[in-house]
């Protein structure tokens, strides 16, 4: 739910194409997400297409017990079956907590897939000659990622890198770690994003980022699906000019957060005008303080 300490090393627009660092791992075996299907014959209307997407706030791999087990995290993820996973509160070398593990490759690694993180916060190494300390969102796929980008939202941190301590008066402005991968399921060029809003009670922040990932959506053409924590309910006020645009994809999934006995539902999968939902469930497990939540899609094969 919260997001983790720190502030972003810089805060230009961090939008250049990034597919030199996607992650293509060995293919899994051919499944749903695989396009082996032929083209339909010239005069016919193309069946949609599948696509069963998820989301996932990871708590950084740490579980309801407060353990690190980054293996019962991918458990939890194989379990889902998901073509595209969006995550939240991923480490890469961040720290202590997960072993400066990085988090997305290993991950990707475990579940035989691709994989785009997108850093909200970009820290110097704990150590001299270490790795760079980074912490945001990531997505993986079982397609190859046409085009992968880290947008900028706008965001309110309040911690000075790499300390604990308050930085005085945090103004807005815009930060990276709104995850977008491009894909073609069997033909359907598809955006899927994947996003952590602001966690605060105060919801002004929450509606600053979603006018802005609103603005970074309206340049897409095709089917689009936004998954993240939220850390808001779908009747929250800040949410609404959302559903102008997108819908909700599992209103009647179940509870999100906390893991054990949730109390509200903050996970989302949106979907844009077009896209058909045909089934959707919250995932039981504690390993993470969030449940997981999966939906399945029918893409339409014209875009929108």
């Amino acid at each position: 739910m919260p997001q983790g300490p720190g502030r972003p090393a810089r805060t230009a627009r961090v939008a250049a194409v990034l597919l030199a660092a996607v992650l293509s791992l060995a293919a899994a075996p051919a499944t749903a997400a695989e396009d082996t299907s032929p083209a339909a014959p010239s005069g016919s209307r193309a069946p949609a297409v599948p696509l069963r997407v998820a989301t996932y706030n990871i708590h950084a791999g740490a579980g309801e017990d407060q353990v690190f087990d980054l293996d019962r995290t991918a458990a939890a993820l194989r379990d889902l079956r998901a073509d595209v996973i969006g995550l939240q509160e991923v480490d890469v070398h961040w720290g202590e907590r997960s072993d400066f593990t990085d988090e997305a490759r290993a991950l990707a690694e475990k579940l035989r897939m691709r994989v785009f993180f997108a850093p909200i916060y970009d820290l110097d190494p704990a150590a001299e000659g270490g790795e760079r300390r980074q912490y945001g969102v990531a997505v993986l796929s079982r397609h190859p990622v046409l085009h992968a980008e880290n947008h900028e939202i706008t965001r309110l941190s309040t911690q000075t890198p790499g300390l604990s301590t308050q930085t005085p008066d945090p103004v807005p402005a815009p930060a990276p770690g709104f995850a977008e991968i491009v894909i073609r399921v069997k033909g359907v060029r598809t955006h899927v994003y994947s996003t952590h809003l602001d966690y605060r009670a105060d919801p002004s922040i929450r509606a600053a980022q979603v006018d802005d990932m609103l603005g970074i959506l309206a340049d897409d053409r095709g089917p689009s699906v936004l998954v993240g924590d939220f850390n808001a309910e779908t009747s929250a006020p800040e949410l609404a000019p959302l559903w102008h645009t997108l819908r909700d994809a599992a209103p009647d999934a179940g509870l999100t957060y906390p893991a054990i006995a949730p109390q509200k539902r903050i996970d989302l999968i949106t979907v844009s005008d077009g896209v058909t939902v045909t089934g959707a469930r919250t995932h039981v497990t504690d390993a993470s303080d969030h449940r997981p939540v999966v939906a399945d899609l029918r893409l339409p094969r014209r875009g929108r």
